[in-house]
């Protein structure tokens, strides 16, 4: 087993992520088999019971794991299904520690950080690396390890150390340091400062770790001058210092670092061979080239409350880019702020009110993603009522639901203050309730999470023509409300379709309009299984309805993308298929 650590120095948010998956998808390119591992330091068992505003979304893995949004990175550049043992952190470790304490198995010894935490830590991270990940038997080769937040914090020192030791433990030629560090540019004069970098990279040696090569985030190329100055101060090969400026999409990462013959470097350092047969060609052609060359606009609102944190709804985010590349439709994405759309607004923030429906009526399409608590929950409902009334295509997902099925109550049952109880508890129409298996007192892990089957009640339906499926769908999930089984004959008799539901035929998990031109939620989470190959189906229908070509896709009988190729004969019959699927979107537009 190989092992990339990619560590981050001088401020977070640098992009440890993308790196780390941009490593990934170099070797893989190179025919090696990778997996990914993400450590966190904060103390937390997982992220599930953290705001969005304090650390961006919380990406749901298929084993039901609330895991950082870089393990969603690690997925969609790597293809991979990753598990929650996938996303180590502080509290696990320490968890897993004390209760081994608590049975005695440490025989009576005093309990340190060293020895039994960093050992742990090792053992936790040997272990997950052998565990397959893209569906295939057998180990992977090289595990890409992100260590999350910046050298030097006190949290993460434990791993720092366990790390250190872990170089030694796995042998000479099997572990390869990247440090991401930031090269700032400081007044009029445009001097690159490489001070930060060296103090950085000085702290990490300092501790027993030596990078073998230096990834440097800048707004521009770095000069030849710097990149010799850091080599000299960082004890660094020149050719070893990569330069990772800014770029049009995060897809020409990878090709910036192949660019400067990373993928050769990481080979040469792990001993692993392909590098000179590395192949990115339909990953530049089919992604990133394509993304830049989209010119046709299809507008999208989306309608939430964390719209100051753009990370805050980043699987969303990427669906709908996933799903424009295939639909060959540039991406334009107005966040409006649910809060906006309310009538309190007009009389305190009316300029944003203004705003925020004019937004949303150029739309488009609606989309109202997940989310929790009572805040802009009105507004949504608004956004809900207008795109049914004025047949714009509308996704609801997981709260997006809930908020289809409330507003359908309120205006068209006539169900006066129907609502969420989580809303309003006392409410006279309680159209969304409490799942009886969730916990009322605890609050991590509580949720129903991770992959659940959803059967499809009928074949003529959007969702089955979508998922080119007849009977069933498997979706990842994370809720702790679903609409009230009790009045779901009522609602279905009002007009509103239940097309999909869980294995029991009691919890609703898909609905549609009738005679709608898109109007369809979903319960569970489609953006977290999307890909850029493969496209979430329910996004893919959303933009293809906003773009006016749903009907003449769905009538073609379109065949689904593939996922990221692995052999020459899959290529060929990936680009055959992309083909085939272009082919039919031109002839729906006459082209």
């Amino acid at each position: 087993m190989k092992y990339v650590l990619v560590t981050g120095g001088v401020v977070s948010g640098l992009g440890k992520g993308v790196t780390a998956s941009s490593i990934g998808v170099l070797l893989k390119a190179c025919g090696h088999r990778v997996t990914s591992i993400k450590i966190d330091p904060y103390l937390n068992v997982d992220a599930g019971t953290m705001s969005p505003f304090e650390h961006g979304e919380v990406f749901v893995l298929d084993d039901g794991g609330e895991a950082d949004l870089d393990l969603g990175n690690y997925e969609r550049f790597l293809d991979l299904s990753l598990s929650k043992d996938n996303n180590l952190t502080t509290g696990k470790i320490y968890s897993s520690v004390i209760e081994r304490e608590r049975r005695g198995d440490y025989l009576g010894k005093t309990v340190q950080v060293v020895p039994h935490i960093t050992d742990a830590i090792q053992d936790w991270i040997e272990r997950v690396a052998h565990v397959p990940v893209d569906g295939r038997d057998g180990c992977p080769e090289v595990c890409v390890i992100e260590l999350g937040g910046t050298v030097g914090d006190i949290e993460s020192m434990p791993f720092i150390e366990a790390l250190r030791q872990f170089q030694f433990r796995v042998g000479p030629g099997n572990m390869c340091v990247i440090h991401v560090s930031l090269v700032p540019v400081i007044g009029v004069v445009g001097e690159e400062k490489t001070k930060p970098t060296q103090h950085s990279v000085a702290t990490l040696r300092s501790l027993g770790l030596n990078p073998h090569l230096l990834a440097c985030r800048s707004q521009a190329p770095l000069g030849q001058a710097t990149k010799d100055k850091l080599a000299l101060f960082c004890h660094v090969p020149a050719n070893q210092v990569l330069t990772m400026h800014d770029v049009s999409n995060i897809w020409r990462v990878p090709e910036v670092l192949e660019e400067q013959n990373a993928h050769k470097t990481v080979c040469d350092i792990l001993g692993l061979k392909g590098a000179d047969t590395i192949n990115l060609r339909e990953w530049k052609s089919c992604l990133a080239a394509k993304w830049d060359s989209l010119t046709e606009v299809v507008t999208i609102a989306m309608v939430g409350k964390y719209t100051d944190l753009s990370d805050a709804y980043l699987s969303v985010n990427k669906a709908l880019q996933h799903a424009c590349l295939a639909a060959s439709r540039k991406l334009k994405l107005e966040w409006v702020e649910a809060g906006y759309l309310e009538e309190s607004a007009l009389n305190e923030q009316k300029e944003e009110y203004e705003s925020a429906w004019k937004r949303l009526k150029e739309a488009d399409g609606i989309l109202v993603p997940g989310g929790f608590g009572g805040r802009g929950v009105e507004g949504k409902i608004l956004a809900a009522q207008y795109a049914r009334q004025n047949n714009k295509p509308y996704l609801g997902i997981c709260l997006g639901m809930q908020i289809a099925v409330i507003e359908f109550a309120r205006n068209v049952m006539g169900w006066d203050n129907a609502n969420s109880a989580e809303i309003d508890p006392a409410t006279p129409h309680p159209v969304v309730v409490f799942m009886p298996e969730g916990s009322t007192t605890h609050k991590g892990g509580t949720m129903r999470l991770g992959t659940r089957r959803t059967v499809l009640q009928t074949v003529e339906c959007i969702a089955a023509k979508l998922y080119q499926t007849e009977q069933y769908i498997d979706e990842r999930h994370r809720h702790r409300y679903e609409v009230n089984p009790e009045l779901v004959p009522q609602l279905e008799e009002g007009g509103l379709r239940f097309v999909g539901r869980d294995e029991t035929g009691t919890r609703m998990e898909i609905v549609e309009l009738l005679g709608h031109k898109y109007y369809v939620a979903a319960q569970f989470h489609p953006e977290f299984k999307s890909r850029p190959f493969k496209p979430s189906p329910l996004f893919l229908g959303l933009i293809l309805a906003a773009a006016g070509k749903l009907d003449n896709y769905l009538s073609g009988n379109a065949t689904p993308l593939m996922s990221p190729v692995k052999s020459s004969e899959e290529s060929a019959a990936h680009a055959a298929l992309s083909d085939s699927i272009s082919a039919k979107l031109q002839f729906s537009e006459g082209v």
